[in-house]
């Protein structure tokens, strides 16, 4: 059975892309067959994974029944990837036809059998397309940054998954909150990791154990289209990231 997880935050800057790579990249380096989407206009994973995402089919044609899901998927040196480009920014105002909410999961139902996992980048946004995710998703992780702001955005993304969960995917996990840019030794984010831990509690989840701390390599690597795993393989956020893939292991397995 294919496992699919969407990173999710309203507010931009909170980590989304890199930790959506990254996900992407350990568990193709474990073996498995891996699908990245990108469902943010602004097609940073697709650029983060070495994709010339100007020259691409994108999901955005894929949605518009100008290519199929198949001419949308492109290899790159670690997983397969469906880019997204700046005209997937309207699909608020052009697909609003009955049944939208479900464009995503009819577009890679027929190629799923072929992944092990699929990893979904949304937009800064609570929009239709952050809830075409949520519909396909089996699992949603939520990065955060330790600041006040992006608290707030993580608690409105509370009603958008009930709401999901009522209409379209009753079983919808949340897998956790994960604090990403972390400084541990400072004030505000010992402060801000308490107000997570109780955000969490109302949306019956975790605040993962490991935290990614900040790195210059993680923004270096996106331009040399290189993973973190072989770009900087001993900086703080790789090692992160390595510890996180074990707690998500360690979760999905119970469920």
């Amino acid at each position: 059975m294919t496992t699919i997880i969407a990173l999710t935050n309203q507010k931009g800057g909170v980590g989304k892309t890199t930790s959506s790579a990254a996900i992407a990249c350990a568990y193709a380096e474990q073996g498995h067959k891996v699908l990245a989407i990108d469902l943010d206009p602004q097609g940073n994973l697709g650029f983060s994974l070495g994709i010339d995402i100007e020259e691409s089919t994108t999901i955005y044609e894929v949605f518009k029944g100008q290519a199929t899901i198949e001419e949308a998927i492109h290899t790159c040196d670690y997983c397969d990837v469906i880019t997204s480009n700046i005209l997937l920014s309207g699909a608020e105002l052009e697909f609003n036809k009955t049944g939208r909410e479900y464009l995503l999961k009819n577009a890679i139902m027929p190629i799923l059998h072929h992944y092990d996992y699929v990893i979904i980048d949304t937009p800064p946004a609570l929009n239709i397309l952050t809830v075409n995710a949520y519909v396909v998703a089996q699992h949603l992780i939520i990065p955060m940054v330790p600041e006040i702001l992006s608290l707030l955005g993580v608690s409105q993304i509370k009603e958008t998954i009930d709401t999901v969960r009522k209409f379209y995917n009753p079983n919808l996990d949340i897998l956790g909150i994960l604090l990403t840019k972390y400084n541990g030794r400072t004030l505000l984010a010992r402060e801000v990791k308490e107000m997570a831990e109780n955000i969490a509690s109302q949306l019956e989840t975790r605040v993962f154990k490991s935290k990614i701390r900040a790195g210059v390599m993680v923004a270096e690597a996106p331009a040399h289209g290189m993973s973190i795993f072989e770009y900087a393989p001993k900086a703080n956020p790789t090692v992160d990231y390595r510890n996180l893939m074990k707690e998500l292991n360690q979760h999905i397995a119970k469920h």
